[in-house]
């Protein structure tokens, strides 16, 4: 069984919890998700399966969208509402519309971002979070993000007993960033302390929300024979790719492994044989040919 199932993850489960479950169902150990969400977020989480497995890091580089809201008024160590509550700082008035579009505007493009403590980011060969359990302190490394799109949803609300603000967003962004942090230098710009107050994502690795099902409707299909219905092909992680239908006489040359001498490109090809996508190209320009990037052969 090959191909990437988009599960609607819930809430109160790890991502390693989705794809146990869906080992389970499935009764096959090789299964892996793609873009990790934390237990208190839920939304779209592609599990690939058998050879799709290979394509992980492709579904990775598609973009994400999430909603969610921001908390103005305190801060936490795990920069949502998991963590220990690190500082308060009351509001006397609310920001207004026209403050935070113009701020939610500026945090667009390339930007540089540290990654929070609790993530598993890797520094000297452990993760982050590893770090913060332990309550010790490390430099944690910049990292460059994008963010292409970053608007409020609805109007916000202003608790006045409370001195707190929450505003409700949409965020289009690349891989690597971290939504949580983007919540906190949101709150940063007006000198306040800010946490992710709720999330859920709407899009990842090409797949929405609205394409997604849920672990028992995957048992569901299971117990009715359609799971082939349900699961879909690995090809969907290559969509970015430019897609090159091969002749018989190449497919002897790339099911070996071999080069291809095709014009060039600067781009990475996808070659299809027999309906299927069975291998990445890329030109190599000592050889002057096309050479084996990934191999997925259908057998």
């Amino acid at each position: 069984m090959d191909g990437i199932i988009p599960i609607n993850k819930e809430r109160g489960m790890t991502s390693h919890d989705v794809v146990a479950k869906v080992r389970g169902i499935l009764r096959t150990k090789k299964v892996g998700h793609s873009g990790t969400l934390d237990p208190s977020v839920d939304g779209v989480l592609p599990i690939c399966v058998g050879r799709a497995t290979k394509v992980v890091d492709y579904l990775m580089g598609f973009g994400k969208v999430y909603q969610g809201s921001i908390t103005l008024g305190f801060s936490t160590t795990t920069e949502d509402l998991d963590g220990e509550v690190v500082e308060t700082k009351k509001l006397d008035k609310p920001l207004t519309n026209e403050q935070i579009n113009q701020t939610l505007t500026a945090m667009t493009g390339t930007l540089v971002q540290i990654p929070p403590m609790y993530s598993a980011v890797k520094v000297k060969g452990r993760k982050l979070y590893e770090y913060a359990r332990a309550g010790e302190t490390v430099e944690r490394p910049q990292r460059q993000i994008k963010v292409y799109d970053f608007v409020q949803t609805r109007p916000s609300i202003f608790d006045a007993e409370k001195g707190q603000q929450t505003i409700y967003f949409k965020v289009s962004c690349g891989k690597g960033t971290y939504v949580r942090t983007l919540a906190v230098d949101f709150g940063r710009h007006f000198g306040l302390p800010a946490v992710m107050s709720d999330l859920s994502r709407l899009a990842s690795g090409g797949f929405k929300i609205e394409e997604c099902l849920t672990l028992s409707d995957l048992e569901q299909a299971r117990d009715e024979d359609r799971l082939s219905t349900v699961i879909q092909p690995l090809d969907r992680a290559l969509d970015n790719f430019n897609t090159i239908t091969i002749s018989d006489v190449e497919w002897e040359i790339v099911k070996n492994g071999g080069f291809l001498n095709r014009p060039q490109t600067d781009e990475i090809i996808a070659l299809k044989y027999n309906g299927n996508i069975q291998a990445l190209y890329q030109y190599d320009t000592n050889r002057q040919n096309y050479i084996p990037k990934k191999m997925l052969l259908v057998r």
